[in-house]
């Protein structure tokens, strides 16, 4: 049996639970837990704020660091005592062109998300403590898990392993629209812009830095001006009428990181012509779409 955190209802009250997970198949990869982060998507499914179904008991987490402790006989890209890690999606169909370009979340059939997610088409149950055969995915907030090797990734050696955990959703997920939507390619052309200094947002800043953009953080938090300034962005002040107008249109690309509910709208004056807009995490309720786009984009959330 392995010991897990479970939620059971929408109270958001966590509590110990047994769960016993897969046998390891031939292509599968037996995880020892070591680490799992907090995202707020975890907190959203537990208290039911998405339009989804709601799956007790639940076992949230999709930032999972560890050790491989054992490997099926098919695989052959880990080995025991290896450093890895397993984000989002735990399966996919692997057959439809999004699969074969390895965009599996954009699975035509559905992936397979690594808590809360049907897996009776993918034959991926799992036993709970009182003998019933559970049809949906449990998540990292365990001991171990077992994954297909597909959806492993190997964590190196110079990286801490407590540290990685968060890449694997708020660091995927921040720097997939950074280099979809240019910021990346363009480097120091590119100038970028992030609402919001939290998890996220940190992440988010860091990256674009990295990809050597000027970056604007919005935030209406003056006390975190000092520390995004260490980090070599520029500080906005988004309830400042005089410093939002300053920043009209000089953002190519603005990366929203907010997952509270806001109205995005405040920020597009702050795109250039033909600039991008991505909202990132998904909110409790809908962001108010753009009244006006003028040749700018303001996609939805992915990773």
């Amino acid at each position: 049996m392995v010991l897990a955190v479970v939620a059971k209802d929408t109270s958001g009250v966590l509590e110990r639970f047994e769960i016993e997970r897969r046998a390891v198949g031939d292509s599968d990869v037996d995880i020892d837990i070591k680490y799992c982060g907090i995202c707020h998507s975890d907190l959203h499914q537990i208290r039911g704020e998405w339009a989804m179904p709601l799956l007790y008991p639940m076992v949230p987490g999709h930032e999972i660091a560890g050790i491989v402790r054992s490997v099926g006989p098919k695989v052959t890209k880990f080995k025991v005592g290896d450093r890895v890690g397993v984000g989002c999606i735990v399966d996919s169909c692997r057959s439809c062109d999004s699969c074969a370009k390895g965009l599996e979340q954009f699975c035509a059939n559905g992936m397979l998300g690594t808590y809360n997610s049907k897996t009776t088409k993918y034959g991926q149950k799992t036993k709970v403590l009182e003998g019933h055969d559970s049809e949906y995915t449990f998540g990292g907030y365990s001991q171990s898990v077992v994954v297909t090797e597909e959806c492993v990734v190997r964590i190196p050696d110079s990286i801490d392993l407590a540290a990685s955990a968060p890449l694997l959703c708020a660091g995927i997920t921040t720097y997939s629209p950074l280099a979809h939507f240019g910021a990346k390619a363009k480097g120091s052309a590119c100038t970028t812009g992030v609402i919001g200094f939290g998890g996220l947002g940190h992440m988010a800043v860091k990256l674009a830095l990295a990809m050597g953009n000027t970056v604007y953080v919005f935030s209406t938090s003056v006390g975190k001006k000092a520390a995004v300034e260490e980090l070599g962005a520029k500080f906005v002040c988004s309830a400042d009428k005089d410093q939002m107008a300053a920043v009209t249109g000089k953002c190519n690309f603005i990366l929203d990181t907010v997952s509270g509910n806001h109205d995005a709208n405040l920020y597009l004056s702050a795109l250039a012509v033909d600039g991008a807009s991505w909202q990132d995490p998904s909110p409790s309720r809908a962001v108010p779409s753009a009244r006006r786009v003028l040749r700018r984009s303001v996609p939805g959330h992915c990773y």
